[in-house]
């Protein structure tokens, strides 16, 4: 395979330079399909380039593979030997059916898998020669920058649709019942089948790992970030573990700002710390409950302002902060509004617990 041209080289050379539940576990039986589906309204999206699909998808599809368990999803070739995929595919399997493109049946063994992300890894020995590792794109994605999903909906081999990034930075369900951080949010279609396989860009790599999708063209995936930090995680200890605070939150609304009395509608404010958690003793939660207009609104509690040196205005940006720049056992400085004064709380960060 290291004598082949690489992708991006195909690719180049072709002219192509330039909530609803989750979607991946079809039944390896599903014989019909929906109406076929577009990736928005033609008026309002960018110009189609259809010949540059037609490149990106001959450069890609020899890598991307079926995957079946109990249940049926999509993969793709991580390196010579080794398939990403989703953990809500693969569930409890210790190994996997795959099929590649060309036909031909490999057997797939589950290597790690990590509810909290969605995401897991197989080990296959007898992988066909065309079917090289996918690289991920090396910038973050941005909206309305067009993208491809590549899978096997409803048991349809090797399916392509197109569409947009809609939204970064989302927060989306984990099978572990915590939320997946740093996700992104496409109206390229994807159903029951798609789960596990990759959302490319124009030039063939990898943006996000599909990981969800509904009506209105509203589907979801793993980045490439948080994936790229994952995946070396699980091939080499097969689980990999997340930091954790301890802590819940309430987005700081103007509603809670003016109950609260806080100087501005930013931050985080704390509603409750897990008893012996990281923050047990460090943060303080709110201490009752005041009825506003009929709506239940947290009342006291430390505002968090930043992490470090990053500001954090959202849950989102937290969740994405603590996924993509710590690790368990890791001090950070939290910075927080305290009974109308900033200080900083000093934080030794836990490892997640494997439920809620």
């Amino acid at each position: 395979m290291s004598s082949q041209p690489t992708r991006r080289e195909i690719i180049l050379t072709g002219g192509a330079a330039t909530l609803a539940g989750l979607a991946g576990c079809g039944s390896p039986l599903s014989t019909s399909a929906p109406e076929p589906a577009t990736g928005g309204d033609s008026e309002t999206q960018p110009d189609a380039q259809p010949d540059d699909y037609t490149e990106i998808y001959e450069a890609t599809i020899d890598s991307v593979v079926l995957v079946e368990t109990d249940g049926q999803g999509t993969g793709f070739m991580y390196d010579d030997q080794h398939i990403v995929t989703n953990a809500h595919v693969v569930g409890t399997a210790q190994s996997a059916r795959l099929r590649f493109t060309e036909g031909r049946w490999s057997t797939a063994r589950v290597v790690g898998s990590d509810p909290h992300s969605d995401l897991a890894v197989l080990a296959v020995d007898d992988v066909p020669e065309a079917a090289s590792p996918l690289s991920f794109a090396d910038d973050d994605p941005e909206v309305g920058q067009r993208v491809l999903a590549i899978g096997n909906p409803y048991n349809l081999n090797g399916t392509m649709t197109n569409g947009i990034i809609s939204g970064v930075n989302r927060s989306i369900p984990s099978p572990a019942g915590f939320e997946i951080p740093d996700a992104i949010q496409t109206d390229a279609p994807v159903n029951p089948g798609n789960s596990g396989g990759p959302l490319v860009d124009l030039d063939g790599d990898v943006v996000a790992v599909i990981n969800s999708g509904g009506g209105d063209n509203i589907g979801f995936g793993i980045s490439a970030a948080l994936t790229q930090r994952v995946i070396p995680e699980l091939l080499t200890t097969g689980d990999y573990e997340h930091a954790y605070m301890g802590v819940s939150f309430e987005d700081v609304t103007p509603t809670v700002a003016r109950v609260n009395d806080l100087p501005a509608s930013r931050g985080l404010l704390v509603v409750g710390v897990a008893p012996g958690g990281p923050s047990d003793g460090r943060l303080q939660p709110s201490s009752e409950i005041s009825i506003v207009d009929g709506e239940r609104v947290p009342v006291g509690g430390d505002v968090i302002r930043a992490v470090d040196d990053t500001t954090i205005e959202t849950s989102e940006a937290l969740g994405s902060y603590l996924a993509l720049e710590t690790n368990p056992g890791e001090t950070v400085d939290v910075t927080v509004l305290r009974d109308g004064r900033e200080q900083t709380v000093q934080i030794e960060l836990g490892t997640r617990p494997t439920g809620v």
